[in-house]
């Protein structure tokens, strides 16, 4: 199949669901995007309303990934507010559906991101990540480095607690 990416998709009822979907889809095959399985749709809207929130009032940018024209994955642009933060973004909720894993689609979608970034002008994207996950060494081979942990800074339940981690990319 072929990936293809949308920069700032219209916000349409069927987007909202097919994040809605996506978001649940991943979270409850255990992603680390802000929620613990099991997780319902009516957990996960509020904050996938209040991200597409900040899309529709600027704050975020939205890329969108996909397949035979349906949303298989997505990430979206925090931008900084402070005047002396300008020059970079944060990415959050980088998702792909966990029956597309594995194929490369992860990597395309940062692919993307970074050159969305360089795009609309910032110098460095950051990434926060949840570690004993992973993830970190994927973001790594990506050309993320670590700079930043805070032990033990991530709750995902009762004696359950991962490390916070912050991640950057210098896109010059």
């Amino acid at each position: 199949m072929t990936l293809t990416f949308v920069r700032d998709p219209e916000l349409t009822p069927v987007l909202r669901a097919e994040l809605l979907d996506l978001w649940v889809d991943v979270s409850q095959a255990g992603g680390a995007v802000g929620f613990v399985p099991p997780v319902t749709a009516d957990e996960v809207r509020p904050m996938a309303d209040a991200q597409l929130a900040r899309v529709a009032g600027g704050r975020m940018r939205m890329l969108g990934a996909y397949e035979e024209g349906r949303l298989v994955g997505t990430t979206f642009l925090g931008l900084n507010e402070h005047h002396l933060m300008a020059h970079w973004c944060t990415l959050f909720t980088v998702m792909i559906h966990p029956s597309l894993q594995g194929g490369g689609r992860g990597r395309r979608l940062l692919g993307e991101a970074v050159g969305m970034a360089r795009d609309l002008g910032f110098d460095a994207l950051r990434l926060g990540v949840r570690g004993g996950m992973g993830t970190e060494d994927f973001y790594a081979s990506c050309g993320f480095k670590e700079v930043g942990r805070v032990p033990r800074g991530i709750r995902v339940g009762p004696g359950d607690e991962r490390d916070d981690i912050t991640m950057w990319l210098p896109l010059n």
